[in-house]
């Protein structure tokens, strides 16, 4: 029995995805940089942490592939300041065995993860996958389509700026709110600096407006505000907004 084809990038109707990959080890880069192109994807490969965050500051890519054992930093800091510097989702590449690893990968902006060896044709499955679910930041027409977002007993109509409540009452949300939330929607259970919140660079640290509008976000949505279950304060590095969410 022959294998599934997965269709390239061009097949399936998308603008081809770039891809960045970071791995010390020169055969894999090679062999992932062969895979990803063959589908269609845009693929970059680094040897460093530093040699890919460098490149960030001009080119932001859609999607990274970071190896957890770089030789110039820890590739858990890497996941973090990638998550920090950008909107591209992220696949762990890991030869480390240990379960904290993973999970402190993911809890920090890490997708999905696949360990060593693996399997190409699986790891372009998760690449694809996570690409998918991104779709609001990689410009994709699934993105645009997206309205009703479901979380913790409330739905956000994204197209009428209105917050319902499962009883039905309705909060009319200003735009500076429906973008904050709208960002949290779209990355749950990540790490969110202030300044990717607010949507731009070089926010001075006296800035308050972030902080005044997730408190008009928790007086509406939370239970007890000052206890958030929902959007929880990361000390030194941002918020996360906990909920699960679902899309239609």
């Amino acid at each position: 029995m022959s294998e599934p084809h997965l269709p390239t990038a061009e097949q399936d109707g998308q603008a081809p995805a770039l891809i960045y990959i970071v791995d010390d080890d020169l055969s894999i880069a090679r062999l992932l940089t062969h895979v990803l192109t063959e589908f269609g994807f845009l693929a970059e490969a680094f040897g460093t942490g530093a040699a890919v965050l460098r490149r960030l500051q001009t080119t932001r890519p859609d999607l990274c592939i970071v190896d957890l054992g770089l030789p110039d930093m820890d590739g858990i800091e890497l996941v973090r300041q990638i998550a920090l510097q950008s909107h591209a989702g992220v696949l762990i590449l890991t030869g480390r065995g240990h379960t904290v690893d993973r999970v402190m990968g993911l809890e920090l902006g890490g997708d999905d993860y696949v360990t060593k060896p693996f399997e190409p044709r699986e790891l372009v499955a998760r690449v694809r996958s996570i690409l998918r679910r991104r779709a609001p930041h990689t410009g994709t027409a699934v993105g645009s389509a997206r309205r009703l977002a479901s979380f913790a007993g409330w739905t956000l109509d994204c197209a009428a700026n209105i917050l319902r409540a499962e009883d039905g009452t309705e909060h009319v949300l200003g735009v500076a709110e429906v973008q904050v939330l709208r960002t949290f929607l779209e990355r749950p259970h990540q790490i969110l600096s202030r300044e990717q919140l607010v949507g731009h660079r070089g926010l001075s640290p006296m800035d308050r407006s972030i902080d005044v509008r997730i408190s008009r976000l928790r007086r509406k949505i939370e239970i007890d505000p000052m206890d958030p279950r929902i959007i929880k304060t990361v000390y030194g590095a941002g918020y996360v907004f906990s909920a699960s969410v679902s899309w239609s």
